[in-house]
């Protein structure tokens, strides 16, 4: 019973430590890519700099934060490229055009080929929110991959997910356009560091629904959660996973 104990003990703490990350990560991606730009966007105007100038050098805060994170896990990672190409193209677009709007709808340019990519990725072997849940709870990669190759209700949850996160994105980018030439200049970093929050939470809220309500909570985290109506038996069932 001890024995038990101390391994369900290391089990807890082990899931702790990955959610403090998970949660750190996600503080760190927020202060950077949102906090710091629209702020310092409103300190520029305020010292005088034009609503050209204080875009793109507000831009700079989530490539420099990108730049950041390729350079200390010492690796070419493709979707940071990605950003920091975006951010390059937006920038030089708007000094060629001289249209401060076309530096505020990068935005959601770039959102919007982020939920493409996002739904694109329902054509590969996993989907992105499955991915990104492995990302972020490394330490329980073996049990993902056994229900991913088992349970067809599991991957069919992910699926759904991943069109939730992606459709959800492409109205967010749909409604970043519309702002960035529609409204007033000053008015629109402010909304739009507004509607990432909205976006985030929404979207959040409607996962953790599904988690809890689909019982992935409680195969995950054991003790947490509910378990799904069905009987697991199904986790039995060999499948390649492919489906």
């Amino acid at each position: 019973m001890a024995a038990l104990r101390d391994e369900t003990e290391l089990t807890e703490d082990s899931n702790q430590r990955e959610q403090t990350a998970a949660r750190r990560q996600f503080a760190v991606t927020l202060l950077c890519d949102v906090v710091l730009p629209v702020g310092l966007y409103y300190v520029l105007r305020s010292a005088g700099f034009s609503e050209l100038v204080a875009l793109l050098i507000s831009a700079a805060a989530p490539a420099l934060s990108t730049g950041y994170s390729i350079v200390k896990q010492r690796r070419v990672d493709s979707v940071g490229l990605f950003v920091i190409a975006i951010l390059v193209l937006a920038g030089l677009g708007s000094l060629i055009s001289g249209s401060p709007r076309l530096a505020l709808a990068r935005g959601g340019w770039f959102t919007g080929l982020i939920a493409l990519w996002i739904l694109g990725s329902l054509f590969t072997s996993r989907p992105f929110t499955y991915r990104a849940l492995k990302t972020l709870l490394p330490g329980k990669s073996d049990i993902l991959e056994g229900l991913w190759h088992t349970d067809p209700q599991f991957r069919r949850i992910w699926r759904g997910l991943t069109v939730l996160w992606g459709g959800g994105l492409l109205v967010d980018a749909a409604l970043r356009v519309i702002m960035a030439y529609t409204l007033s200049v000053d008015t629109v970093p402010a909304l739009d560091g507004a509607l990432y929050f909205v976006t985030y939470i929404v979207l959040q809220v409607i996962t953790h629904v599904i988690l809890h309500k689909t019982g992935v909570f409680q195969l995950l985290f054991p003790g947490r959660g509910r378990r799904p109506a069905r009987s697991r038996a199904s986790a039995g069932t060999k499948d390649d996973g492919t489906a």
